[in-house]
């Protein structure tokens, strides 16, 4: 699917119907819960012109918002929503916010039409005061909207509050999980928020849809002890995105209603002046363009993989940042998709090609080789492929638990979101770079040749490291680096 389009699945049960809007680059998901005439939207993400069309293509009337949680992984679309519509704005009402919304808290009813009904109910783990919404019609349970409490295969995770909150926050998942397990028969669908790639969960699935039944025979919550689900809970935890710190605290102050009116297009002059300056200028095309040719000094965080998430990571709070695209609309489902973590304007963009960007001055364009591990294996034994430099740094830019988990034999580890400030602390020589299946390490490659060092991008899945001959090993603990 597109990133950022909707896809739409009905449910059909009791006249009630639940559409599904996916905003994939982020792992989330909003939902439209309908009886054919009026309509529930719970979590929407910022962009909410793609919720109004989707209610207009299917002519109801949206009269309440929910919010499941305080998000901390993208900036909420619910308050410009509910203002837009004129509908209920139902936030926990424990929840400290800024703006005025319908308070609502455990085993409070709501009917959003004769047909449908909204019950809250108390689910703290992934934040204090989370609630889930149990969707019936007149026959009873249809679902569950979970948020970030129960997911499919797994919970959201309990530490984005702090390290100092994660244990009590992880016993209160389990609980809530079995609460809702209790509540709900086991034919009630399950329509979490997160869990499709996103950093608030605490494990990711391959399942498309779940119900309490299907959850029963393999979530962890239901299948573990506290104490065991808790301790497994908190080692499987690994680095989330520095932009979350601000998300929560957005939220709660009220969000503005996003702004995606074009970028000022800047000139090759003005390019180049914010590469000098040491601005970030950002390459949306694929790595495979970027490392065929770009214009020295750019940055590659492709659209053709989690761009926001990466970006948002990865950049300092508030640095301006220049986009170059093919085309205007690659600019503007950069622009969408950075809006929704909070980076609202970016400072210019340009479209075209490198040759366009640099002004026609060659010099100021280049190109980067890239390898594969059978490349890398070979390089290792003495021979090294034609075109390709000899190694002398394996670097793996993945995180943690992957490289716990296994890594190149001699390989050096730094986490791509710590790369920036460790690149001093890489040997010299040229650098042969990873990480799990290429994106990544083109972002990790585009940022040490910025900084003058002699880079080959590894643009392979790293599940063929090893069939490739490479020898692999554990990883050690991340304290013993």
């Amino acid at each position: 699917m597109v990133s950022g389009t909707n896809e739409t699945t009905g449910d059909g049960t009791m006249g009630i119907d639940v559409e599904v809007v996916e905003t994939s680059t982020l792992g989330d998901r909003s939902y439209l819960a309908h009886d054919g005439r009026v309509a529930l939207v719970v979590d929407p993400q910022r962009d909410i012109d793609r919720i109004v069309a989707l209610a207009g293509r299917l002519g109801v009337r949206i009269t309440h918002v929910a919010e499941t949680h305080l998000h901390n992984d993208y900036v909420s679309g619910g308050l410009a929503l509910a203002r837009l519509t004129g509908a209920a704005y139902l936030v926990a009402g424990a929840d400290d916010v800024a703006f005025d919304r319908t308070r609502i808290a455990d085993g409070d009813e709501v009917a959003i039409s004769p047909r449908m009904r909204l019950s809250a109910v108390s689910t703290p783990g992934h934040t204090f005061h989370h609630l889930s919404y149990v969707l019936a019609g007149a026959e009873g349970p249809v679902g569950v909207f979970t948020g970030g409490s129960l997911l499919f295969g797994t919970t959201g995770r309990t530490d984005l509050l702090g390290d100092q909150h994660a244990e009590t926050l992880a016993r209160h998942q389990h609980d809530s999980v079995r609460r809702l397990a209790d509540l709900l028969p086991d034919g009630a669908r399950i329509w979490p928020t997160h869990g499709f790639g996103s950093f608030c969960s605490a494990g990711q699935s391959d399942a498309a849809t779940s119900t309490i039944g299907q959850e029963r025979l393999g979530n962890p919550a239901l299948r573990l002890a506290a104490d065991e689900f808790v301790t497994t809970t908190l080692a499987g935890l690994d680095a989330y995105p520095a932009y979350y710190a601000h998300m929560g605290v957005r939220n709660a102050a009220g969000a503005d209603p996003i702004d995606l009116t074009p970028v000022r297009r800047a000139d090759p002059a003005e390019v180049r002046r914010r590469i000098d300056a040491g601005e970030w200028v950002v390459d949306l095309r694929s790595r495979t363009a970027f490392m065929r040719r770009h214009l020295t000094g750019t940055l590659s965080f492709g659209l053709d993989g989690a761009m926001s998430t990466w970006l948002g990571w990865l950049m300092p709070a508030g640095q301006p940042v220049t986009l170059l695209g093919e085309t205007a609309e690659q600019v503007a489902t950069a622009q969408r998709e950075l809006a929704r973590i909070g980076i609202d304007r970016p400072t210019a963009a340009a479209t075209g090609t490198p040759e366009r960007w640099s002004g026609g001055d060659e010099a100021r364009t280049g190109t980067l080789p890239v390898a594969t591990f059978a490349d890398l294996a070979a390089a290792r034994d003495g021979r090294v492929p034609d075109g390709l430099p000899a190694p002398d740094v394996v670097l793996d830019v993945r995180l943690g638990n992957e490289w716990r988990a296994e890594h190149v034999d001699g390989a050096v580890h730094v986490p791509l979101p710590e790369l920036a400030g460790r690149i001093g602390e890489l040997p010299p020589g040229v650098i042969w770079v990873h990480c799990g299946s290429g994106y990544r390490a083109a972002a990790a490659v585009s940022m040490l040749a910025r900084a003058g060092r002699r880079v080959v991008h590894v643009d392979d899945a790293y599940t063929r490291a090893a069939e490739a001959g490479l020898p692999t090993v554990p990883g050690q603990r991340q304290d013993d680096r």
